[in-house]
Parts: C-alpha cells; sequence; structure tokens
C-alpha cells in the first residue's frame, strides 16, 4: 500500500497512524520500530532528531495548527544541520528555543515528491553504522524536497546564533 505521505509502498495492514502526521498504517508501524531501534540501543540512537524530523516533514498532513507548527519546527532543524551546517547538539539546543517561542507557522504548501529515501531505508539498515547513514540520507532527502520554502525557512532561523 503506498504511503499517502512520503509515498512509499509498504505492507497493507490495519492498524493506527498519527493524529496529523497522515500515513498508512504500515508506514506508521515501520516509523514505529526504527523508533524502537532508536530507544534501546544507543548506538543507533546518535541521530535520533533527524529521524523525527525526516518523518515530520515527509508526512505534513493537512493544514491545521498542529501540522503547521510541526512541519516549521521540523524544518528549521533540517535547516540549521543542512544549510548551516550546524552539528546535531546546537541544532538540538536551537530547537529548544524555537520551540518555547510558541510560534505560529504559517502552511507551507508540501511538495508532491517528498523525498526519495523514507523510513524503510533506514529500517533495512543492519548495523549502527548504516542506521546513521540511512537516517542522514533520509533527512537531507527530506529537507531538500522542500526546497521551495527553503529561504522561507532561512528566514525563521535567521535570528539564530
Amino acid at each position: 500500500m503506498r504511503c499517502c505521505g512520503c509515498g512509499a509502498d509498504y505492507p497493507d495492514i490495519s492498524g493506527p497512524t498519527h493524529a496529523y502526521m497522515l500515513s498508512s498504517p504500515g508506514c506508521w508501524e515501520a516509523y514505529g520500530r526504527v523508533l524502537a531501534r532508536e530507544y534501546e540501543n544507543t548506538a543507533y540512537s546518535q541521530l535520533h532528531r533527524l529521524t523525527v524530523d525526516a518523518y515530520a516533514v515527509q508526512h505534513p498532513g493537512v493544514d491545521g495548527p498542529q501540522a503547521r507548527n510541526s512541519v516549521g519546527i521540523h524544518l528549521s532543524r533540517l535547516c540549521l544541520m543542512f544549510d548551516r551546517g550546524w552539528r546535531i547538539e546546537r541544532a538540538n539546543d536551537a530547537m529548544l528555543a524555537i520551540s518555547a517561542k510558541k510560534q505560529h507557522y504559517p502552511w507551507l504548501t508540501p511538495p508532491g515528491d517528498r523525498g526519495t529515501v523514507t523510513v524503510r531505508h533506514v529500517l533495512a539498515a543492519e548495523n549502527p553504522s548504516g542506521h546513521m547513514t540511512a537516517v542522514e540520507n533520509w533527512a537531507k532527502s527530506a529537507w531538500q524536497a522542500w526546497s521551495a520554502h527553503h529561504a522561507t525557512v532561512q528566514a525563521w532561523v535567521k535570528e539564530l546564533r
């Protein structure tokens, strides 16, 4: 079954999905397995925030306050990492400041193609090194997919140092 968020194919299963990050049940289940791997073994968790960012922006949902803010916050961290070259720790600290502002982000029309790398690529990784590489590639692919909105996101984070 094709996921309505990332566009990848997953098993056609019934089950839960996220309230506003819309996906197929199979995709949501795959994401849950990746998160479990990251929570259970710290060797897999170094880039956990990028895992969350990539999934969130590939599954933006529909226009609503939670979806707008989710996409805004997650695109902001991806911008700090990939446009500004910030290390993950610094970008994570900045996200605390961004989240504390309780900013109300505008709706950004999601791209039709949300990136060629998806959660299933991360799930297929067979060791921590492969997992980290897949997460970084996934996050870069997801960020690049939103290139039409890069200038907007860059303006949101311009005052962060």
